[in-house]
């Protein structure tokens, strides 16, 4: 066991509290990144942070990690105080950034042997290191290559590899799949796992993929705008909202709030909304629900382009929490 490890049953990291805001420049009110973040990561497990960006991610990993203060609010990693011990915090950790700090001149084995110097591994424990890193993520055939001429997948497993070159107990991974190709994702996934699940290394993840944090992490954290509006299991969060959803998109040229409308008024569904064509309910029986969801939008003369049930998804639990669809707050940050 590492010597920062902290108990299996324990609270790996700790947040409570933390606010920090950001000026918001030409005479504009500061920005409020973080309001009130509270939650607790135990240790040897996946812990996801999930929201689109700007609700308040990075800059929770930024102050876990030191490198930030938060305004206000208190921290711990590895039962390390963040504010008062910040350079034994950095000891402990290993941090995956969205951005690459690998030199693309210099091949993946001197990256690798350069990082473990760095955190004071003498040479030949830094060199054994970092050919059992290369062989670990199937990178032991680019060893001698330069970084530059790596695949995007490739690239970002070295990052994450230079993350773990000292056996840090805590390892934060913001957005890690972010521009994989489908393959490249899922092997980081496989990775990931294996990391919390033979290694009880407590892995914080930040990602916008709700598909992602659905398959990775044992608990998970939902921000919007710098707060956390559910917390829980996956399957928890789903859980407490019983029953499926029914989604219609309506015609071209058909009326979402009549549609939306219409279906409130039927007697078996409940929590509907809608989002431009896109009206959704939910329901206890989502298959006898639909055809009377039909029968009634027909009746009501409103055209459907199509109609679907689903199990709860994330997506759903989101949309209870905020008032509005995920994909909503994607497209509002592209937007932006």
């Amino acid at each position: 066991m590492s010597p920062h490890q902290t108990p299996r049953n324990g609270a790996a990291i700790t947040a409570v509290e933390l606010a920090k805001s950001y000026p918001g420049g030409r005479g504009k009110p500061a920005v409020r990144a973080l309001d009130g973040l509270t939650f607790e990561a135990a240790a040897g497990e996946v812990f996801g942070l999930l929201g689109p960006n700007g609700a308040g991610k990075s800059t929770a990993v930024k102050i876990l990690s030191t490198l930030s203060r938060a305004d206000s609010g208190s921290a711990r990693v590895a039962g390390i105080d963040v504010a008062r011990h910040p350079d034994k915090v950095r000891a402990a950790i290993g941090f995956v950034a969205q951005k690459s700090v690998c030199d693309p001149m210099d091949t993946g084995y001197e990256n690798l042997v350069l990082a473990g110097r760095l955190q004071g591994l003498p040479g030949p424990a830094a060199k054994a290191r970092a050919l059992e890193l290369l062989e670990r993520f199937s990178l032991s055939g680019a060893r001698d290559r330069l970084v530059k001429t790596y695949s995007g997948g490739m690239a970002r497993k070295l990052d994450v590899a230079v993350g773990l070159m000292h056996r840090p107990s805590v390892l934060f991974l913001d957005e890690p799949t972010t521009g994989l190709d489908p393959e490249a994702r899922a092997d980081m996934w496989d990775e990931i796992e294996a990391m919390a699940g033979t290694e009880n290394m407590t892995v914080l993840l930040t990602t916008h993929y709700l598909d992602e944090a659905d398959r990775l992490a044992a608990h998970v954290a939902i921000l919007d705008a710098g707060r956390i509006v559910a917390s829980g299991t996956p399957e928890g969060l789903k859980r407490e909202l019983r029953g499926d959803a029914v989604i219609v998109e309506t015609g071209l040229d058909a009326d979402p709030v009549a549609a939306a409308r219409t279906m409130a008024d039927l007697g078996d569904v409940r929590e509907v909304s809608r989002d431009g064509r896109t009206v959704r309910c939910r329901t206890d029986d989502g298959a006898a629900a639909l055809p009377r969801v039909l029968a009634a939008l027909d009746g009501a003369r409103i055209a459907v382009a199509s109609a679907t049930v689903a199990r709860p998804s994330l997506d759903d639990v989101y949309l209870r929490h905020t008032g509005r669809a995920y994909s909503a707050a994607i497209g509002e940050e592209v937007a932006a």
